[in-house]
């Protein structure tokens, strides 16, 4: 773990216990890894253990088609507050990934005032996103071509719309919320822990794997 990710720790201060359980953000990454980074391959390979390929069969390739070419990978991992929710998507053929999550801009004092106050945001990948080993829950879901399209212009206006971010208002489970909410998805209590937030809706939602929106 970085200098950075340490100092991140420093920050819980015993006056706002109570709000930063509604927390969930670490120091966001730098400029150049904040929108597209190559995903370690370990968690690729088992972002979900519900969206796993199954078994070889004479119906995989049906299965697999059914789930279609791209994904939205709900996410939550540990941090040195009460965790963070986030986004993975993109196209399961592809390595590459997006990264979508509502944290704010700069470091630990921008953290703090975030209790109490709106600070400015950042929306892209910030610390551990990428780290399979930091990951606490994972609901993904697959989309066809089209509706891919839809969802993915949707995050990328959400992103440039999310301009503050304040621990009990606008945080990473509300951001991701409105994802899930716009994919038609049952969206639980948005003022939770991020593991909690990301499991119930799954659970909310059955475990479906496949998304497909309604007509404009």
């Amino acid at each position: 773990m970085t200098n950075k990710a340490d100092r991140s720790g420093s920050c819980i201060l015993a006056g706002f216990a109570l709000a930063a359980m509604l927390s969930c953000t670490t120091p966001s990454a730098s400029a150049h890894e904040a929108n597209r980074r190559v995903a370690d391959a370990k968690a690729l390979a088992a972002p979900d253990i519900a969206s796993r390929p199954a078994p070889p069969s004479t119906r995989r390739s049906v299965a697999r088609a059914e789930k279609g070419p791209y994904y939205v990978d709900f996410r939550a991992r540990t941090a040195a507050s009460w965790g963070h929710a986030f986004v993975w998507y993109g196209k399961t053929s592809e390595r590459a990934v997006e990264v979508a999550g509502l944290t704010p801009a700069g470091d630990t004092l921008a953290y703090v005032l975030g209790h109490i106050t709106f600070v400015p945001s950042e929306t892209g990948a910030s610390y551990g996103d990428l780290d399979p080993e930091y990951l606490t829950a994972s609901y993904r879901v697959y989309l066809n071509e089209a509706d891919a399209k839809r969802v993915f212009a949707y995050i990328k206006k959400l992103q440039a719309n999310s301009p503050v971010w304040n621990a009990e208002t606008m945080n990473c489970t509300g951001f991701i919320g409105d994802i899930a909410e716009f994919m038609g998805l049952e969206v639980p209590n948005r003022w939770q822990r991020p593991e909690n937030f990301v499991n119930r809706l799954k659970e909310m939602n059955g475990g479906r794997q496949m998304v497909r929106l309604s007509a404009e």
